[in-house]
């Protein structure tokens, strides 16, 4: 009689006599680990698939119970960001401080390229007060999509966005007025913005009035442009060597990215 037998008659045992103890101690263990891993599928607390059969992208297999506690306080579900993604944005967040980047390590800012160009989809974050503190529309590159940025590089020229972790540096007024600069931090994914001249921006088409008249707001050359009315708030609170992350799922990125 093979193991799997000699286990499945070892239960019907214990069914029918629950006080003789279990022989196979091994299996035994094999069959809680079995049960735990069988009731981790039907209750799911956080919302999101756990089957590898419908993950279509690389994100975290390691659940951080800290930054789900951070999620929860924050309340940034009620903004509509999915923990997954904060979950991975702070994870590199925290790498790359790890490693000497971000002046101001209680900032991060993070774009959701999930969402659609109707939707608010950045949201920049104190960190150590837990709280949300811009929640807003930014546009993604023309080339990238239309209602949705489905297409990511970082050529020059390609008008698309790019992805991944950046660093914001210094700001400046150009034409397009009260403008951040940004360093992209992943080789090979968004180290040419500079050359690119990809900046926080402000853009009269990033508005609920434009989203009214288009049905969407409208796209940049590849720049993570903001309000108008915004731009200032959001550039003072963000600018000289924060985090930011723009996200979507695209799975060249996950795949050439180093952290995740």
């Amino acid at each position: 009689m093979d193991n799997t037998n000699n286990f499945v008659s070892e239960i019907l045992i214990r069914k029918y006599n629950p006080n003789v103890p279990m022989k196979n101690k091994t299996l035994n263990a094999q069959f809680i680990l079995f049960f735990i891993l069988f009731l981790s599928f039907i209750f799911n607390p956080l919302g999101f698939a756990l089957s590898p059969l419908k993950r279509e992208i690389s994100l975290p297999n390691i659940i951080s119970l800290e930054n789900y506690n951070l999620y929860v306080s924050s309340d940034l579900q009620a903004f509509g960001l999915a923990f997954p993604v904060f979950d991975y944005a702070l994870k590199g967040f925290n790498q790359l401080k790890s490693a000497g980047f971000f002046v101001n390590n209680n900032m991060l800012t993070i774009i959701d390229f999930t969402k659609a160009a109707n939707e608010k989809r950045l949201f920049v974050l104190d960190l150590e007060k837990g709280k949300v503190l811009f929640n807003t529309y930014v546009a993604h590159g023309k080339a990238s999509g239309e209602m949705f940025a489905t297409s990511f590089s970082n050529k020059l020229s390609s008008l698309k966005s790019s992805l991944g972790f950046f660093e914001t540096t210094q700001t400046y007024f150009g034409k397009h007025g009260y403008s951040l600069k940004l360093a992209g931090l992943e080789k090979g994914i968004n180290d040419e913005v500079s050359k690119r001249a990809i900046v926080v921006h402000g853009a009269d088409y990033v508005s609920d009035w434009f989203i009214r008249m288009k049905g969407m707001i409208g796209r940049s050359w590849g720049c993570p442009a903001i309000p108008t009315s915004m731009t200032k708030p959001i550039i003072d609170k963000i600018r000289n060597g924060t985090c930011l992350y723009i996200h979507a799922e695209d799975s060249l990125y996950f795949a050439k990215s180093s952290l995740n």
